[in-house]
This record gives structure tokens, sequence and C-alpha cells, in this order.
């Protein structure tokens, strides 16, 4: 996942510190991959996976519209060049006053996934376009989404039959099918809710016109995932399944799945030690854990690749933790990482596939470390 340019600029940098390094063109062919496999579906990317000013440029000049959960989101999208119709406020919970700041913004796509959100946007978004999210189980997903955003397929009728009775534009439904999933089905399941929340209230006559199919478009860590290509033909056969010939507009979200894979953080070896004599597992300290920007570690969720100047030797397993004195920074314990027996304190080490969810989750200066470094090339 190093790029060469990467690498280059790693070489011949040589910036200290812990840093992420994100390469562009890599961020510019995971936009062309969705474009060419989901056709007739909008881009909104999810800023919230990185907002690097450079990455959303880049994709506001490629075309893609964007998915905000907050004003300050919404104003760094519009500062890379995107309109406001091309700008969704897709955060289920939002304060009443932000709402309003982005009406004025001119945003006209809001979120909502209960009924007292769908009051707040009538007063301070009259006549906005809402869509509705509906509850996934999350399964198959490495960082599941489910219980705290959405509500029930029955629940998202009367969401909706409410917006419309308040003035607003019941828009459509949205899903999230969860973070990294790999079950190509999912998008089957969630479909198949979203058409019975379409049929229920065309009875009633109110024609929902959008489903917003969320993100959850996977990255490479250490394991294989499906091709772009297998995402896009089974969502398009799931639409067609459960909507026959009259598809509504559709909407994607992706945020890992468009930069993942485009950034590596390069790292150091702080320190390699054991805590009893006859222990065969090494403990490895990084220059960064869970509050420097690796928090997707939590539970082990994502298992990140690691790459070495020792790879091809012997290994052993170790615990890998990061620097800070917390003992809830460790990244891996119950599942320890093989890493190279010639690993040696002072090593640098690439963690590839960081591209996304890692400078927005560093902390500002826990223990007094600076926030993660990033440089987009």
């Amino acid at each position: 996942m190093a790029t060469a340019r990467i690498l280059d600029f790693l070489a011949t940098r040589r910036p200290s510190g812990p840093c992420l390094v994100v390469d562009l063109d890599v961020v510019e062919e995971n936009f062309r991959a969705f474009e060419k496999v989901l056709p007739d579906s909008k881009i909104y990317y999810a800023v919230k996976a990185n907002p690097a000013p450079e990455i959303l440029r880049l994709l506001a000049s490629l075309g893609s519209s964007f998915d905000c959960a907050s004003v300050a989101e919404i104003e760094m999208a519009m500062d890379a060049g995107a309109s406001a119709a091309r700008i969704s406020f897709g955060n289920t919970i939002k304060k009443e006053r932000d709402i309003a700041r982005a009406f004025e913004l001119g945003i006209r796509l809001f979120a909502v996934d209960c009924v007292e959100e769908v009051e707040k946007t009538a007063r301070a978004a009259p006549g906005a376009r809402v869509f509705c999210r509906v509850l996934t189980d999350g399964a198959g997903a490495e960082w599941p989404l489910s219980r705290k955003f959405g509500c029930a397929p029955d629940m998202a009728v009367d969401v909706l039959r409410h917006a419309r009775a308040l003035g607003l534009d019941a828009y459509g439904v949205s899903f999230h099918v969860g973070s990294q999933q790999t079950d190509l089905s999912a998008w089957d399941r969630a479909l198949g809710d979203a058409k019975k929340v379409f049929g229920t209230l065309a009875e009633e006559g109110i024609v929902l016109k959008m489903v917003n199919m969320g993100g959850g478009f996977p990255t490479r860590y250490l394991k294989d995932v499906p091709a772009a290509q297998a995402y896009g033909q089974a969502i398009f056969g799931a639409l067609r399944k459960h909507f026959g010939n009259e598809l509504p507009e559709t909407i994607i979200e992706p945020g890992r799945g468009m930069v993942g894979n485009a950034g590596v953080i390069k790292s150091e070896v702080v320190l390699i030690s054991k805590k009893s004599a006859d222990d065969h597992t090494r403990w490895v300290f990084l220059d960064i854990g869970k509050f420097g920007g690796l928090a997707e570690t939590m539970d082990e969720a994502i298992r990140y690749p690691i790459t070495t100047q020792h790879d091809g030797g012997p290994t052993s397993p170790c615990v890998l933790a990061g620097p800070t004195c917390d003992s809830a920074d460790v990244m891996y314990e119950k599942m320890p990482y093989p890493l190279p027996l010639s690993l040696t304190i002072g090593d640098e080490v690439l963690i590839e596939g960081t591209g996304a969810y890692t400078t927005t989750y560093a902390s500002v200066a826990f223990n007094g470390f600076e926030p993660l470094r990033s440089y987009v090339i």
C-alpha cells in the first residue's frame, strides 16, 4: 500500500516523529473506480474519514459531493469548491442552531432518524429535503455502526409522515451497513427494508425519491476484500431485485473506501521489552498509539498491515502498544502481532491503510504529544 511516491517522500523529506502521508493519485483512482462500478449513484465523500483540504479540493474538482457531520465540515467542503447543492448534512444528531446555520449556507438535504429531529429541522430549515436513516444489524462489518443511528423501518414511516405534515420534503431513506463491510449481501437486506418504507408511504401518496446507501466500502488491511466491481454488481442487483424498473435516485458515501489505502503512517520503535524472564511475548512500543490516531484498533477491530526493514526473516508474536502513560493505549494484545525478531529500538515501521480515520482521531495533546502530522502529496 505504500506507493512509490510515498516511499520517495519519506526517503527524501525524512519527517521526524509519527506522520501520515497520503497519495492523492490513489484517492483519484478510488473515486474513478466508484464512478465506474456505480455510475448511476452520486458519490458523497464522507468528510469525517479524512478532511485534509487537499483531498477535499481534489474530490470537489472531480465532481464529488460531500457527506458532512457538522457545520465545520460543511464549511470545509464549501471552501474546497463544493456548492451547497453538493452537500448533505448527514449526521442525525444536530443542534437546532447548527441546522439553521447549514440552511443559511444553502444546505437543503438533511438526515433524520426520529420525530424530534424532524421537528428541529422543520423549525430551522423549513421546506428542506429530509431522509430517514433505517437501522441495520451491521453483520459482516469490522466496525459496526448499529444502534446509535437510525430507527426501525416502521418508525421510519412515522418519521417521514411527520416530516411531510410539517412542510418538509420527505425525500428518502438511508442506511449504513457498517464500516469495512465485507458481506456483499448486507446491501440486499438493507435495500429490502428501504423498499418497505417506500411502498408503505406510496400507499398514502407520499412518494419517496432517494435511497442513500451509505458507506461501508472497505479498504484492504491484512485480509483480502472483494473488488469494487463485486460491490457494484451486488448493489445494483439488489436494487433491481427490490425496486424493479422503478429505480430511485441513489447516493453512496464512501470514506474509508475512498482514502484508506491512500495513506501510510511512518512510526518509530521506542522500546522493546518483556514483562518477565520467561515471557515469550515481546512488548513493542511505538511512538503512536490509540491516542495518536490509531483509535480504530479499539477491541482490535481494525488490524493494520505493518511493514519493517527486517521483513522476510523469522518473527515472533508481539504486543503492540503506544507511548502514552495510559494502560488502554495497547493496540494488539489479544491477538499478538508477528514482528521480526531482528526489529530493534529506533527502527522505523510503516503502518499501512491508514488514510482514513487517523488524523481526526488523534488527541490534541494527550501526554504532551502533538497531533498526528499529515502530508498530502
